[in-house]
């Protein structure tokens, strides 16, 4: 795909917004090859994302980026400018559960995911080898129940050292610290599936099947403070009947968790997502 500058922007409803954009992207000889709009009457927000041609522009991403940031400031909100010309870099957590791991790596392998995969840290050594044969780094960090604290230090220094855009909890069975939380903000995508709060504890899929339950389902969501109520960003279910054992609920919730993890995070890559308070707007 040809270079694009994709541009995400949300402010409180007015009048003019539509046009303001448009006026100055024409005024720059923009070309505009996307866009899509959203206003939410409950909040009174509105959201657009854009995609504009890059070589359409007389200047740079950064120079957009001043530019647009110029004009669109009396109208308020929050806006970003992705540059497709960037590489995209993405740092995996990981436990000892490797399905959504496996997932995102043939996926990027196959060249779905057009992004480099700079580091997966795990708190076990079980996914060490499937990892360096992707020839991807897989750094082991132990998590001791005395000194979880110097354990989530050295995760934290190696996610910064990569400088990733999204930092992705494949079935990585820790608890991220607030700080770790609030640092990430907006770029730690997890994945849980729909049991919670229903079937809490051991065994969820055990007590799913004595339940009786038709559908699993998975969520995709931002990561917060607090635990699995970040803004969500995709869900998705599968059917599972009376004939069903445990094994198959467990082989069909795998299914559609790491098929709702890639969509979360191809959408965050691809900087679809608008975030308001809690919630998000996917164009």
């Amino acid at each position: 795909m040809a270079r694009r500058y994709v541009i995400t922007f949300g402010c409180p409803d007015q009048i003019g917004i539509v046009a303001t954009i448009a006026s100055f992207l024409a005024d720059a000889g923009g070309t505009i090859v996307a866009a899509a709009y959203h206003t939410d009457p409950d909040t009174g927000w509105f959201f657009t994302r854009q995609e504009v041609a890059a070589d359409s522009l007389p200047f740079d991403a950064d120079e957009l980026r001043t530019r647009f940031g110029a004009t669109v400031a009396p109208l308020g909100g929050e806006w970003r400018i992705l540059d497709t010309g960037e590489r995209r870099r993405v740092v995996i957590l990981v436990s000892k559960e490797g399905h959504c791991l496996y997932d995102i790596l043939g996926r990027v392998a196959a060249g779905e995911l057009d992004v480099d995969v700079s580091a997966v840290i795990g708190n076990h050594t079980d996914l060490a080898t499937i990892t360096e044969a992707h020839g991807i780094p897989f750094h082991h960090i132990p998590f001791p129940r005395e000194d979880r604290e110097t354990a989530f230090a050295k995760v934290s220094e190696l996610v910064e050292a990569a400088d990733p855009h999204a930092i992705v909890l494949a079935r990585f069975m820790q608890i991220l610290p607030a700080q770790l939380c609030a640092r990430w903000t907006g770029r730690a995508l997890n994945i849980h599936h729909s049991f919670l709060p229903s079937f809490v504890g051991a065994k969820p899929y055990h007590q799913a099947h004595r339940r009786g339950v038709k559908l699993i389902g998975a969520t995709c969501h931002y990561v917060t403070a607090e635990l699995d109520a970040g803004p969500i960003v995709e869900q998705d279910v599968i059917r599972v009947d009376h004939g069903d054992s445990v094994p198959d609920m467990v082989r069909k919730g795998r299914d559609i968790e790491k098929v709702v993890l890639s969509r979360g995070l191809r959408w965050h890559l691809e900087n679809r997502i608008l975030v308001h308070g809690n919630k998000t707007v996917v164009l």
